[in-house]
């Protein structure tokens, strides 16, 4: 009778070679990726680092910039917006703003609930693509109406309910290029407010569709400064990428407010602000949903 014992086999698993292309965590989601066909797209933060408001170096004052004795001088963050030509320019306790963000991309509660956390903070919220909310226009003291080149949602009497009218020529996140929103958010109301068809993927245009450079911005504010009775603030936002001459040709067609957006322009507030901010964004959210 044979005594054969089985001994365990063990198999040397091969290294595999560093890609000077693609680390390890990028190969392993793109075979996630074909394996599942499931890919990233989602919000909650960001997939790569970011600069951090620790990160920020002031520019304090000295001789050309004189500093205030703060014992008897007082100095505020009260920021007023739109003196150039405006009849009712927007003032505001703070200058940190949230920017537009839209309706569809975000749901109808959370844009309450952002106008809720600017109205309590003191600052403006803004549109974004895809129109404006009666709850967003309900929540928010000062509201900035986007006028973009989508177009989607645009409606002359918002225009006219709006604190300030913002034109976009590009953002941070992709300056020079369109948008888009995933059919899946496509409900009948955000279909109906961007006269599109419910649950079909729906592209934004790079550039507006009525005028093609500089000279045409000109006519463009003018139109909506009629539109408006000359009384809004016009605000034109451009992406942080030909900064110097993007301003001039901004301030030389008559804008009021220049935004340039860009990483490094919206990591402008402290962490208690953002906090406080952040905190009273989820109490308004979570009210608003028990109300529904």
């Amino acid at each position: 009778m044979s005594n054969n014992t089985e001994h365990p086999i063990h198999i040397k698993r091969l290294q595999r070679e560093e890609s000077a292309s693609f680390d390890r965590s990028t190969l392993d989601y793109i075979h996630r990726a074909s394996s599942t066909g499931l890919y990233e797209i989602r919000g909650l933060g960001a997939k790569r680092k970011l600069p951090h408001f620790d990160d920020l170096v002031f520019l304090t004052a000295s001789l050309s910039r004189y500093p205030l004795e703060g014992y008897r001088e007082k100095c505020s963050t009260k920021t007023v917006l739109g003196t150039r030509f405006a009849k009712k320019p927007i003032v505001l306790d703070t200058p940190i703003t949230i920017a537009g963000m839209s309706f569809g991309a975000l749901s109808a509660n959370v844009k309450e609930a952002l106008g809720k956390a600017a109205t309590a903070m003191g600052t403006s919220t803004t549109t974004g693509d895809g129109g404006m909310t009666s709850e967003e226009r309900q929540s928010s003291k000062t509201l900035v109406y986007q006028c973009l080149p989508s177009r989607y949602g645009f409606n002359p009497d918002d225009v006219r309910r709006a604190d300030a009218i913002e034109v976009v020529l590009g953002q941070g996140a992709k300056p020079g290029g369109g948008g888009m929103l995933l059919g899946q958010k496509v409900n009948p109301r955000v279909a109906q407010m961007r006269t599109l068809p419910q649950g079909v993927d729906q592209r934004s245009a790079s550039r507006h569709p009525d005028w093609t450079g500089p000279d045409d911005l000109t006519i463009k504010i003018q139109e909506l400064r009629e539109l408006t009775d000359w009384e809004k603030p016009i605000y034109v936002k451009v992406g942080a990428t030909r900064v110097y001459n993007d301003v001039k040709l901004a301030v030389h067609a008559g804008a009021d407010v220049v935004v340039v957006d860009g990483e490094a322009t919206v990591m402008t507030t402290s962490s208690a602000r953002r906090t406080k901010a952040a905190a009273a964004a989820a109490a308004a959210a979570a009210a608003a949903q028990q109300q529904q």
